[in-house]
């Protein structure tokens, strides 16, 4: 319900009546501060004397560092004598240190690590940057691993992220945005884009999105995706998530935008097509023909992943007579002794699957690699023993984990490990003819999908013939001389003809 105009401005003079502001009386700042923080026992004051006045520092004991602190302003303090013209900045060895007098406002400072300095009849507090920061090592990410090429990825600190990127892209135009999401506990969040290339609606719209969030936390990027993503109740992800700083730089040098938020190492990376999400750079460190190779071996993989146990159950339950008369006996025998129809035996099968895979994502490394194994072996070959699943739909099943696995994209390959299921349902009711069904279907929902505004299936739904040379397959590099044309970038163009040696026949 809308609240009426009256009701909603005596709301917002109550809240300002809250705002507490600092007094110059440093009891009862301090005082102010204590209760702000109820009391909290990891509150720290310290006092110290200028100018015959008494001030106190007020931090919080577990994010800052007591020697940083020493070294910037009690060491000072301690060792200079200043005279009347001086005041208490001048103390401050930091670049990073603020004033304000809005208490309510400003306490969540000493959250992130800064100390608030308050002196005797000062009625402005000075807060420095003191923190305590613990980094960890600049590792590639486990579930983006590649053959050749960088092994850097990101961390959970934002401006350790930032640097990264900064070194990679080493360009005027890389342009960053901070913002704050959360209205309770606010998580720090940085917009990237080249300002010369990135299309200006394209970043508005994010950045409007990104602002319009209403919620306590948003514990993870995640949750910005769910927000700001166009298509809520589809499955498949709309934003691509990425830990590695080189695709970064190649997505933002192609005009996309990306959101990086403090305390998470993933970044996310908007607005991106369906076959971004079988791109690996691995692809761009090989020759084309093996890039392309790779790439088509994924689009197969899907293909077997998301149909594979459809097509057993309806060839074995509807289209047997599409087998070759070698494989007929086989089948036959294998079946001969199963009780129940063959989608039962495929969801018994594909849930014990799902259930080892979940087991070994969850258990401790050394653990899962053994529950995996003794999964695949004892399970399989108990159940066969047992009568209760055949042969060939334990081949079936291995075959589309398999495939599945080959997917470079996590969410991608979580949604397709999810489609199988109602392919296998319309498969057991209508045969083949389900899983055309299901397939058009499927298409047809992805032709109406967009990320951003921009066509999913782009640049082949609708098709644009010059941007299919980095799509199902790579096209050598010197060919790749355009940007995407679906993302509206403002310099479509990307590199010039790099070969102009080869028109003559001799280097110039």
């Amino acid at each position: 319900m809308r609240k009426h105009p009256r009701k909603l401005q005596s709301k917002l003079e109550s809240d300002e009546q809250k705002i507490v502001r600092s007094t110059g009386i440093v009891e009862d700042d301090i005082a102010a501060f204590k209760n702000i923080y109820h009391e909290s026992g990891d509150l720290a004051t310290r006092e110290f004397w200028f100018h015959n006045k008494k001030g106190t520092v007020l931090y919080l004991e577990a994010m800052i560092d007591t020697d940083l602190l020493e070294q910037t302003f009690f060491i000072p303090l301690s060792e200079e004598k200043f005279d009347d013209r001086y005041s208490i900045e001048d103390l401050i060895v930091s670049t990073d240190w603020k004033k304000g007098s809005n208490l309510t406002k400003e306490s969540t400072m000493l959250t992130r690590g800064f100390a608030a300095i308050l002196l005797e009849g000062e009625p402005n507090i000075i807060y420095v940057s003191v923190g305590l920061f613990f980094d960890r090592s600049i590792d590639e990410p486990s579930n983006e691993k590649i053959v050749r090429g960088s092994h850097e990825g990101l961390i959970e600190s934002l401006y350790v992220n930032l640097n990264i990127l900064r070194r990679r892209a080493q360009s005027k135009e890389l342009t960053v945005k901070k913002t704050k999401v959360g209205s309770k506990l606010q998580r720090e969040t940085a917009i990237l884009y080249m300002n010369d290339i990135a299309d200006p609606e394209i970043v508005n719209t994010i950045k409007t999105r990104i602002d319009a969030i209403d919620s306590d936390l948003v514990v993870s990027p995640g949750f910005v995706g769910e927000y700001i993503q166009d298509n809520a109740y589809t499955p498949f992800p709309q934003i691509l998530y990425t830990e590695r700083p080189d695709r970064i730089i190649s997505h933002l040098l192609e005009g996309r935008v990306v959101i990086i938020m403090d305390g998470s190492p993933t970044a996310l990376i908007a607005p991106v097509s369906a076959f971004a999400f079988f791109q690996s750079p691995d692809d761009y460190n090989v020759h084309f023909i093996l890039g392309s190779f790779y790439r088509l071996i994924r689009f197969l993989s899907l293909t077997l992943a998301v149909t594979l146990p459809a097509l057993y159950i309806s060839i074995v339950a509807f289209n047997y007579e599409i087998l070759p008369n070698p494989l007929i006996l086989p089948i036959k025998n294998s079946l001969a002794n199963i009780p129940y129809p063959p989608l039962i035996e495929a969801l018994i099968m594909e849930f014990t699957i799902e259930l080892i895979r979940e087991a070994g994502v969850r258990l401790p490394s050394p653990i899962g690699q053994t529950i995996g194994i003794v999964g695949g072996l004892v399970i399989g070959e108990a159940v066969v023993s047992a009568g209760l699943v055949s042969n060939m739909m334990i081949i079936v099943v291995a075959l589309t984990a398999i495939a599945s696995f080959v997917i470079p994209s996590p969410e991608m390959n979580s949604v397709v490990r999810v489609l199988r299921f109602p392919f296998m349902f319309l498969a057991s009711i209508f045969g083949i003819l389900g899983v055309t069904l299901a397939s058009m279907l499927l298409l047809i929902h992805l032709c109406k999908l967009t990320s951003f505004g921009k066509p999913y299936l782009s640049p082949i739904s609708p098709f644009d013939l010059k941007d299919t040379k980095d799509t199902i397959i790579r096209m050598p590099v010197w060919f790749l001389n355009t940007r995407p044309s679906s993302i509206h970038p403002q310099k479509l163009k990307q590199q010039g003809y790099s070969w102009w040696w080869r028109k003559n026949g001799k280097d110039k």
